[in-house]
């Protein structure tokens, strides 16, 4: 029995040497290649970022025109929109209803007032909506 006993100690113990073996032998040379790999997918990745960035730049400068166009003519409709409002006369009663029945501040209720042309039923009908 003991012998018997010890065949198996040994076979076990050769056994775990035999997997301790195949995993720290074949895990470490795969380990370079995998670094080595890792290293070139990397510096793919680096190059195919540069390629699009070469890319992007050109596109960059006609979005940034474009978008340079589009915010000045922006600004001018919003400031002749602001020329337009700026004409409408409202009264100081209408002012001050729309102040004080809302809570708003001076500045709100005089925007209400002027987009609606004046018009206290339609700037309160709006400010409540």
């Amino acid at each position: 029995v003991r012998v018997h006993g010890g065949i198996d100690m040994a076979t076990e113990g050769d056994v775990e040497l035999e997997l301790e073996t195949e995993t720290s032998g074949p895990e470490r040379p795969p380990e370079k290649p995998r670094k080595h790999d890792s290293g070139a997918a990397d510096l793919e990745r680096v190059t195919d970022y540069a390629e699009e960035k070469e890319i992007q730049s050109s596109n960059l400068e006609t979005a940034m025109s474009v978008i340079g166009d589009r915010r000045s003519r922006e600004q001018k409709a919003k400031q002749e929109r602001e020329k337009e409002l700026a004409k409408v006369t409202i009264k100081k009663e209408d002012l001050e209803l729309i102040m004080t029945e809302m809570e708003i501040s001076r500045a709100a209720a005089e925007r209400s007032l002027r987009e609606h042309m004046g018009n206290v039923v339609e700037a309160l009908i709006a400010l409540t909506n």
